[in-house]
């Protein structure tokens, strides 16, 4: 492994300096408009307000296209944002046990972290947090597209406490299917995995009814025995039968106005399967359990194209994530055998109005974001879940984003948020708890931001962001059952709020370099480059009590922590080759001292939730005549700064490691086989045995995938 880790080393310096002296050499090349491929800088980026190219957005940001997921032949959502530079997807490999971690804040143990880090489908906001639990229980084959925003700066447009990011899926239409001329589509598609006999059958029916009116309705079946790790063993819990579907229609009322209607399901059930799903742990024992997934949108869209003071966006949706528990096979514990469950409502309006000068445009967006969550835990042995408690929690936020050019080269963006918050449980009569019903917890959050980006040209620009968040706590983190130890209630629990704990703030910083150039090795070709450096600081964190003792807060302020890194992305097109880099190095500390029961954290130690250094680079060649492209990726990682421990065997330490991966696609564009798509990929090709840090599990096997379609157009 020492060799291995030499090797890391010298990789991560090596191609990112070579990424660097490309993107440099790029900047002094002209616009061609005879580029025929985008970049992945290129691509538009519609999260952050005005739409935009991702290279000319002062803020990181990473779009993941349909055919990204499609060459990856991505089986889980984890897959899908495998090459992002600072994602990193904790948990494990099944496909209950995902959690995601953005710029080293997010682990899969620790409650809370799901709401810093905000999760979307198509603007609906998604949230579960269930201890042992991934956070995010979908489909791939549900979404065309994914949008990665880093860092607290999105907290202006999609709520309070964005610590590490936002990520926004965003679903399949009709009109992706359906060709000029062509009045609907049926796409027929089949994936088999060999690590696990993995396999899927998907199907889409895209339909225009009219001039005015198209629909979608797609269906997967997923299912995957057992996976074999790389050391020869079973990742047990991995195997799962999951069906899912989406069903979307789009209204066009005119040019301007759209309505969409859309519906999504995902359900897995499963038969004795681990309790323990974001890591491996025999001790919570098998449990029969079925995951139902939903959600409902209805949204209305005006573009006004000769209204300047128009561009709203209005939209309603209705989320429901359930989990259902029964028959464990580790009795006494009442965490197990229940119900859980996350309903949500939720109302956004939003506007744009645009406003010029001579050499000067302002895009000023506002709106307003109405929810209300309730969360359950019902034990179906009728005792008290002391650990997840009930309630309701509501949201208000309302903000405002002005974004200014001046002379199409110097860009400023202002903008503000004020969130209001209220928590409040429910009041239920069990066995073991005191009649009561606490009052609610109410506050609020202020998040502004200020970021500027410059060009100097058309290939090289500057840019620069500060912004500042601020997380409420959750209903788990605020209300607690504390044991009654004396008087006539003692031995039961009474159910109190945690009136000491504070909401936590984040101060983030950042500045970067974005490259591009046009026509560097052959006509048409095109490179883009971004190098980001951040700098987050976050007081009066929100931690569990390292003091666990009867009468003590569950969860209590930390003091803080200070997170700094630097990302780096570039990408190269041509008619007969492509290159990409995804870079993340992060560093974390604690600033103050963590001390009591097993816990013994000096200000100064590493943070135990940041991810290895890695570099992912893929490169590879297409043939447009025969429709082929094919390629490898590199994925290098070096020795982790703190060792998270494995559930397995606390010896079980992770360490720097190196996996390449090889693919083909095969999309003949005429001629009797136009239609057919071919993708054939390697997964771990030398099936390396590693266990990545913020993973409880080693690495999964070397990995064969084949999927075919084809599409039928009518």
């Amino acid at each position: 492994m020492g060799l291995v880790r030499a090797n890391a080393r010298a990789l991560l310096a090596g191609v990112a300096l070579a990424a660097i002296a490309s993107a440099q050499a790029a900047q002094a090349q002209d616009v061609n408009s005879n580029t025929t491929f985008m970049t992945l800088l290129e691509r538009i980026v519609v999260g952050i307000g005005k739409a935009k190219v991702a290279i000319e957005t002062p803020q990181a940001v990473t779009v993941v296209d349909q055919k990204d997921i499609d060459d990856k032949q991505a089986g889980s959502i984890g897959e899908v944002l495998e090459d992002v530079p600072g994602v990193t997807i904790v948990g494990s490999e099944r496909v209950l046990g995902e959690s995601f971690n953005i710029r080293g804040i997010g682990a899969a143990e620790t409650s809370g972290d799901e709401a810093r880090i905000i999760l979307t489908i198509d603007g609906a906001r998604k949230f579960y947090e269930q201890y042992r639990m991934g956070s995010f229980f979908s489909d791939p084959e549900l979404y065309k597209a994914v949008e990665v925003l880093r860092g607290p700066a999105s907290s202006t447009l999609y709520g309070a406490g964005a610590m590490g990011g936002v990520i926004n899926f965003t679903t399949k239409d009709a009109s992706d299917f359906i060709k000029d001329g062509k009045t609907g589509a049926v796409r027929l598609k089949g994936s088999y995995s060999s690590n696990g006999n993995g396999t899927l059958v998907s199907g889409i029916l895209a339909q225009r009814i009219n001039e005015t009116f198209e629909v979608l309705a797609a269906g997967n079946f997923r299912q995957s025995d057992l996976q074999r790790l790389a050391d020869g063993s079973d990742l047990t819990g991995s195997d799962f039968e999951a069906w899912s579907g989406l069903l979307k229609g789009t209204i066009h009322l005119d040019a301007d106005e759209t309505v969409r209607i859309s519906y999504q399901k995902w359900n897995s059930d499963a038969d004795q399967q681990p309790y323990a799903q974001t890591g491996t742990q025999s001790a919570f024992g098998l449990i029969d359990r079925t995951v139902d997934d939903q959600t409902a949108i209805i949204s209305y869209e005006n573009t006004a194209e000769d209204n300047e003071m128009l561009d709203l966006k209005v939209q309603l949706s209705y989320s429901n994530t359930a989990v259902d528990q029964e028959n464990p096979t580790l009795m006494g514990s009442n965490i197990l055998a229940a119900d859980y469950g996350y309903e949500t409502v939720q109302f956004n309006v939003e506007n744009t109005s645009e406003f010029y000068g001579e050499g000067w445009e302002n895009f000023l967006t506002y709106g307003l974001q109405a929810s209300n969550q309730l969360r359950t835990a019902e034990p179906l042995t009728g005792n008290l879940i002391t650990t997840h408690p009930e309630g309701t929690s509501t949201g208000v936020g309302i903000f405002a984003q002005s974004e200014q050019t001046w002379n199409d080269n110097f860009t400023v963006i202002v903008g503000a948020r004020l969130d209001y918050s209220r928590l409040e449980t429910t009041s239920e009569t069990t066995p073991t708890q005191i009649p009561a019903s606490p009052g609610p917890s109410e506050d609020v959050a202020f998040s502004p931001k200020l970021a500027a980006l410059y060009k100097f040209n058309e290939n090289v620009n500057v840019f620069g962001s500060a912004a500042h968040t601020e997380r409420m706590p959750t209903l788990d983190e605020m209300y607690q059952y504390t044991l009654q130890t004396s008087g006539p209630n003692a031995g039961q629990y009474a159910r109190t709020p945690n009136l000491d704990l504070t909401k936590e703030s984040s101060n983030n910083f950042e500045i970067g370099l974005g490259l591009q150039g046009f026509d560097l090795i052959t006509s048409g070709d095109s490179a883009g480059f971004k190098a980001t450096a951040f700098h987050n600081d976050i007081t009066d964190g929100i931690r569990s009590n390292p003091v666990t003792s009867a009468g003590n807060p569950y969860f209590i302020n930390i003091g803080g922590m200070r997170i700094w890194g630097i990302e780096l992305e570039g990408s190269y097109e041509s008619d007969v080759m492509f290159a990409r880099l995804a870079y993340t190095y992060t560093r974390g500390v604690y600033t103050e001292d963590i001390v009591g029961g097993s816990t013994n954290i000096q200000a100064g130690d590493d943070v135990d939730s940041i991810p290895q250094d890695k570099v992912v680079f893929t490169l590879g060649g297409r043939s447009q005549e025969f429709g082929l492209e094919y390629g490898t990726r590199l994925t290098v990682a070096a020795d982790p700064l703190t060792a998270v421990t494995a559930a397995t065997s606390p010896t079980d330490l992770p360490e720097g490691w190196a996996t390449v991966d090889l693919f083909t696609t095969w999309k003949p564009q005429s001629g009797p086989l136009e239609g057919i798509e071919a993708t054939f990929g390697v997964d771990n090709v030398f099936d390396a045995d590693y266990r990545e840090n913020l993973s409880p599990d080693r690495s999964k096997g070397r990995t064969f995938k084949l999927t075919l379609a084809r599409q039928f157009d009518y």
